[in-house]
C-alpha cells in the first residue's frame, strides 16, 4: 500500500491533467512519431499485412510526411520479435564513404574544422535505409512492395496537409535549409516558411519511390538516382561514389539479450551502443531495492546517476562497429561485472567522471516506431538522417534528403561532437565503417511473450529514456502512457552535469542529492517515445507529446 500511494502521489506532482490518455487495440498497435505515418501501418495490419510489412510501409511513409528524421538517405536499426519465437536484428546504419580518413574533419593544425561533419555533402554517409526496408520485408513480410511503398508514394505525389507540428519541425531548419537550392525548393513555400494548412508536394521524392517501388534497391542505388546522388556529392564537394553505393550491405544479427527482474530484454547490438549499455545499467540496478526506496527519492536518483555515468564511460571508451572494433561484450553484460560497478557506486557520493578514464554524441533527431500485429509479431524501428534534416541538403532530382551521419565518428578523440558526447578511438572514422549509434529499438519479454515495444529519438539520451521507461512500468507499476510521460534525467559520463526535465526530481531531493556532490542542468531536449504494452487481449500504445507530433492508433 505503502508504495500504491508513493507512486500515485508522484503521479500527482508530474503528470499534468490534460495528458492524453493511452490508446488501445485489441488486434494491433502502431505509434509513430506523425499521424499519416501511423495511420499507413494500421491499414497494412487491417488488411492482413505482419508487423514487419507495417514496419517496412511506415518508414516509406515517415519518408514522405516526417523529412526531419524519417528517411530514404539515412539509415538505423529494426528489433524483431516473431511469434514463432525468432528473434533478430537487422543493422542498416549508414557506413562511411570509401574515401573517408580519420583525419578527414581536422584542418593542418589537428584541430576539429566547426561544423565540416554536421552541414553540406562531405557530412554524408552512405544510406542504408532502402536496403534495410527491403531485406526486411523479403525475409519477414508477407506483402508485396508496391503495396506497401503506395501510400508514401500517393503522399509525396499529391501531398499532404501539415497541421502545426509539421509547420515546427520545418521552420526549426528553415534558414539552414535555404541556403541548399535544392532543399529550398521543396521545404518552403516559394522561399516563405511554411504555415499551417499549407500543402506540401514532393514531385521529385515520389518519382524516386517509384523507382524503388519498381526495381527495388536497385531504383535507389542504381540508375538515375544513385547517378544523380553522386553527382549531388560531387558537385558539392562531398566524397560519395557509385562504388560506395555498389558495397552497401546490410547485416544481420542476432540481439542483445539480458535479464531484469523477470524479464527478458532484446535490444540494438553494436554498432550501435545502445543494447549493451542498456543492459549494463539493469544488470546494475537489479542488486538495489527501487521499487522499496520509492520512485524518484534520493537513494534511488542517487544509484541510478552513478549507474547511467559507469555504463556510458564504458559505452563511450569500448564500443564500435564490430567489423572493425573487438567489443568485450561477454564482460560488459556480466552479473559479475555489475557487482564491480555498484561497489564503486556511493549511497552518498557523486561519482567523478574523469577518474573513470579516458572520454564520446550523436544526432538526436531521429525517429522511432513501436508495431505489434494480431498474431503477436512485435517490431521496434529506430532510424536517423542523425541531425534535424540531415546534412541540410537534397540530392537534386531526388527529393531525397541526405543525412549527416558522420558527424557520429569520433573525429577526434576527447573532442565533443555536436551533441556532446566525446568518444574515443573504437569509433574513429573508417572506409566503410559504421559510426556508433545509441539507438536501441527495444523489446521486453515476460514468460517469453512480447510485453514492451519502446525505442525514442534523443541521441545520447536515447538509452536512458528508454531505461526510465522500463523502469517506471517493471519496478513502479505505472500504466504505458505515464510511464512515457514521466519527466527525465539524464547522465552521460561527460558533460559532468546531469541533466533534468522539469519536475523530475522534488526540491528536496535535489538538494540532498547536490549535498552529495551532484551537479544538475536543466538542458535536457526531449525525445519522442513510442511504446506498446501487452496485456491480455488489448494493445494499449503510448505516444510522446512531448514534441506536439505523433499518433498511437490501433484496431
Amino acid at each position: 500500500m505503502k508504495f500504491i500511494l508513493t507512486v500515485l502521489f508522484a503521479a500527482c506532482l508530474i503528470f499534468s491533467p490534460l495528458a492524453q490518455a493511452a490508446a488501445t487495440g485489441e488486434h494491433g498497435m502502431v505509434v509513430t512519431a506523425q499521424h499519416l505515418a501511423t495511420q499507413t501501418g494500421v491499414d497494412v495490419l487491417k488488411r492482413g499485412g505482419n508487423a514487419v510489412d507495417a514496419a517496412v510501409a511506415v518508414g516509406y511513409a515517415l519518408a514522405v510526411t516526417y523529412p526531419a528524421a524519417g528517411n530514404l538517405g539515412g539509415g538505423g536499426f529494426m528489433t524483431i520479435v516473431l511469434a514463432d519465437g525468432r528473434k533478430t536484428f537487422i543493422d542498416f546504419r549508414e557506413k562511411a564513404p570509401l574515401a573517408a580518413t580519420a583525419r578527414m574533419y581536422l584542418d593542418a593544425d589537428g584541430n576539429v574544422i566547426k561544423g565540416a561533419s554536421t552541414l553540406g555533402h562531405l557530412a554524408v554517409a552512405v544510406p542504408g535505409t532502402v536496403a534495410g526496408l527491403e531485406t526486411a520485408r523479403e525475409k519477414y513480410g508477407t506483402m508485396r512492395r508496391a503495396e506497401l511503398i503506395a501510400p508514401a508514394i500517393r503522399h509525396a505525389r499529391e501531398g499532404f496537409i501539415l497541421d502545426a507540428g509539421d509547420v515546427r519541425m520545418f521552420n526549426y531548419a528553415s534558414v539552414a535549409l535555404s541556403k541548399d537550392p535544392a532543399s529550398a525548393a521543396i521545404f518552403l513555400n516559394h522561399g516563405e516558411a511554411f504555415r499551417a494548412g499549407d500543402k506540401l508536394v514532393q514531385k521529385d521524392l515520389a518519382d524516386t519511390l517509384q523507382r524503388i517501388s519498381r526495381h527495388g534497391v536497385d531504383g535507389f542505388y542504381k540508375g538515375s538516382v544513385a547517378a544523380a546522388l553522386v553527382a549531388s556529392s560531387q558537385a558539392g564537394g562531398g566524397i560519395l561514389t557509385q562504388a560506395d553505393l555498389d558495397q552497401y550491405a546490410v547485416r544481420e544479427f542476432a540481439p542483445i539479450e539480458c535479464n531484469y527482474r523477470g524479464h527478458e530484454i532484446i535490444s540494438a547490438p553494436p554498432p550501435s551502443s545502445g543494447g549493451v549499455t542498456l543492459c549494463e545499467m539493469l544488470n546494475v540496478l537489479e542488486g538495489y531495492p527501487l521499487r522499496d526506496w520509492g520512485y524518484r527519492s534520493a537513494r534511488a536518483v542517487q544509484v541510478q546517476i552513478e549507474t547511467m555515468r559507469h555504463a556510458y564511460a564504458d559505452r563511450n571508451r569500448y564500443l564500435g562497429d564490430p567489423d572493425f572494433v573487438n567489443n568485450p561484450l561477454d564482460r560488459l553484460l556480466s552479473k559479475d561485472y555489475a557487482a564491480e560497478v555498484r561497489a564503486q557506486i556511493a549511497p552518498d557520493k557523486a561519482g567523478v567522471s574523469a577518474d573513470m578514464g579516458t572520454p564520446a554524441q550523436e544526432g538526436s533527431n531521429t525517429t522511432h516506431y513501436s508495431i505489434i500485429d494480431q498474431w503477436g509479431n512485435a517490431v521496434s524501428v529506430t532510424y536517423t538522417l542523425n541531425g534535424w534534416f540531415g546534412a541540410k541538403v537534397t540530392a537534386g532530382g531526388t527529393g531525397v534528403l541526405l543525412n549527416n551521419e558522420m558527424d557520429d565518428f569520433t573525429a577526434k578523440p576527447g573532442v565533443p561532437n555536436q551533441f556532446g558526447l566525446v568518444q574515443d578511438e573504437p569509433n574513429e572514422i573508417a572506409p566503410g565503417k559504421r559510426p556508433l549509434s545509441s539507438m536501441s529499438p527495444t523489446v521486453v519479454m515476460k514468460n517469453g511473450k512480447p510485453m514492451l515495444i519502446l525505442g525514442t529519438p534523443g541521441g545520447s539520451r536515447i538509452i536512458t529514456m528508454t531505461l526510465l521507461t522500463m523502469l517506471n512500468v517493471i519496478d513502479y507499476g505505472m500504466d504505458i502512457q505515464s510511464a512515457v510521460d514521466a519527466p527525465r534525467f539524464h547522465q552521460q559520463w561527460l558533460p559532468e552535469a546531469t541533466g533534468l526535465e522539469p519536475d523530475a526530481i522534488s526540491a528536496d531531493v535535489r538538494a540532498t542529492l547536490e549535498g552529495y556532490g551532484q551537479q544538475f542542468t536543466e538542458r535536457q531536449p526531449s525525445g519522442h517515445m513510442a511504446v506498446i504494452l501487452v496485456e491480455e487481449g488489448r494493445y494499449p500504445g503510448a505516444n510522446d507529446e512531448r514534441n506536439g507530433t505523433g499518433l498511437a492508433l490501433g484496431y
